[in-house]
């Protein structure tokens, strides 16, 4: 019986602790997005810049690696069951989407006009990557080209 009520107490503290975390991450994520508002990120085949314009252009990418708490982890499980969305695997990649951008444009110069060809690789890393149906943590990298242009 202790052992269970250990079990219970472990279970909600990582329910708890897994929701503050990602509404902290979350928080900081949108208070870095305004910031960072007024820099395009684009994808596009053809772009109409004049290369007379273009005063500087440098590679930038941003990674992050974001792992998912055990009590998501078990709710996932549960899903894989009865299937349907899983919402928790849904706001790990969406977390570190955004993250490995934000962290792109961050990489930029201070003067960056624009981030062009913007590309986004995820992967699953740990010792869950090959195993069917089970995410542990997720990579995210975001890549791209950020041009200063005369003004």
């Amino acid at each position: 019986m202790e052992s269970l009520i250990i079990l219970m107490i472990l279970i909600i503290l990582g329910y708890f602790c897994g929701t503050w975390f990602e509404k902290k991450h979350y928080k900081s994520i949108n208070e870095r997005e305004k910031a960072f508002i007024t820099m395009p990120t684009i994808t596009a085949k053809t772009i109409d810049i004049n290369q007379s314009d273009v005063e500087n252009s440098q590679l930038v990418y941003g990674s992050v690696v974001i792992s998912n708490d055990y009590f998501k982890q078990i709710l996932a499980s549960l899903r894989n069951i009865f299937g349907g969305r899983v919402k928790s695997y849904e706001s790990l990649v969406d977390r570190a989407r955004r993250e490995a951008v934000l962290r792109m444009k961050e990489q930029a110069p201070g003067n960056t006009t624009i981030i062009i060809n913007v590309r986004l690789e995820t992967s699953a890393i740990g010792s869950n990557a090959n195993k069917k149906n089970t995410i542990g943590s997720i990579e995210a990298m975001a890549y791209g080209t950020a041009l200063t242009l005369k003004i």
